[in-house]
C-alpha cells in the first residue's frame, strides 16, 4: 500500500492530519477488498447457476434412465416369471388364459347364436302366450258368474 497523501512521520507521533489521512487510506482500501468481495460473490453466484441448471439437466436424465431400466427390468421378470409358470403347468399364464377364453368363445358361438335368435321368438311367443292367460281369464270370469246366478236363481 502506498503511503496517503499528507503523511509525514513527526517525533511526537500521530497528528490530526495523519490520523485522517491513515483514516481515508483504510477507507479506500476497505472499499477496494469490498468491491472484489461482491466481485467474486456474484461470480460464484454465477456459476451456482449454471452447476445448479446442468444438476436439474442431468437429474432429468437420471431420473428417465431409472424409468427405462425399471421397466426393461420389469418387462424380463415378466417373461420370465410366464416361462416358469408355463413350463411347471400349475398356474395359468397370460398367454393359456387368452388362448382358453379364445378357444371357449368359438365352442359356444353355435349356442349364442341360438339363444340371440330365439330372443326374436320368444318375443311373439310370450304375446301369444299372454293372449291365452287374458282369454283363460275371461273364461273363468264367465263361469264363475254363471255358478254365482245359478246358484241364486236355484238355492234362492
Amino acid at each position: 500500500m502506498s503511503k496517503p497523501p499528507g503523511w509525514t512521520r513527526s517525533a511526537k507521533g500521530w497528528t490530526i492530519e495523519t490520523y485522517a489521512a491513515h483514516n481515508e487510506a483504510m477507507r479506500l482500501a476497505d472499499k477496494e477488498l469490498i468491491e472484489e468481495r461482491d466481485r467474486r460473490y456474484a461470480e460464484v453466484n454465477v456459476e451456482k447457476e449454471k452447476a445448479l441448471k446442468i444438476k436439474e439437466t442431468a437429474d432429468l436424465a437420471a431420473l428417465e434412465l431409472a424409468r427405462e431400466s425399471q421397466t426393461y427390468k420389469e418387462q424380463q421378470n415378466d417373461v420370465l416369471r410366464d416361462k416358469n409358470l408355463s413350463e411347471s403347468g400349475i398356474y395359468a399364464t397370460n398367454s393359456s388364459v387368452a388362448a382358453a377364453i379364445n378357444t371357449l368363445r368359438d365352442d359356444l358361438k353355435p349356442l349364442f347364436d341360438f339363444v340371440s335368435g330365439q330372443k326374436g321368438a320368444s318375443s311373439s311367443s310370450d304375446r301369444i302366450s299372454g293372449r291365452v292367460y287374458a282369454f283363460g281369464a275371461i273364461l273363468a270370469t264367465l263361469f264363475g258368474g254363471i255358478v254365482v246366478l245359478l246358484t241364486k236363481l236355484l238355492g234362492g
